[in-house]
């Protein structure tokens, strides 16, 4: 069956579906230690019914930082994580963020696809001080080895009437 031939459902996580979103980063052995869901807007793509994906928007002051993207393996190469990654990003500029930030380190060449060009830890924790995968990186020391991708999101343009 292909992901066509099944019902997708994109939907906001609440928070007692964090064990569910551990599961799915889990299964993609994505890291888990500072997921918080009420620090941020995540969403679970569900196919048929069962959760199949999900990615999260940690937010700042006219930034947010995408994090916790995964797809299980089963349904990868379909659009799913291009259905969630469209939606976090729709989100981030409906909510006025000038900029979206990510980690990653295996996945750059995924991330070009949407316009995302390199950027610094400096500049990630400069934009970000206070979300829970920035202070995680800051604390534990991980954050410099880490590569940092940016998105400048386009502005509405202002009328004058």
């Amino acid at each position: 069956m292909t992901l066509t031939d099944m019902h997708v459902k994109l939907r906001q996580a609440a928070p007692a579906d964090l064990p569910t979103v551990l599961d799915l980063l889990t299964r993609c052995g994505l890291h888990t230690a500072s997921v918080e869901l009420e620090a941020g807007t995540y969403w679970i793509a569900e196919l048929d019914g069962v959760p199949g994906g999900c990615i999260g928007l940690e937010h700042g002051q006219g930034v947010s930082l995408i994090r916790s993207t995964a797809v299980v393996p089963e349904a990868r190469s379909q659009g799913l994580g291009r259905a969630l990654v469209r939606s976090a990003l729709t989100h981030a500029s409906l909510r006025g963020d000038r900029t979206v930030f990510l980690f990653s380190s295996e996945a750059g060449d995924y991330w070009t696809r949407f316009g995302f060009g390199p950027s610094s830890a400096a500049e990630i924790a400069g934009a970000l001080p206070d979300v829970p995968q920035v202070k995680s990186g800051l604390s534990k020391g991980w954050i410099d080895e880490e590569l940092v991708w940016r998105l400048d999101l386009p502005q509405p343009e202002v009328t004058q009437g």
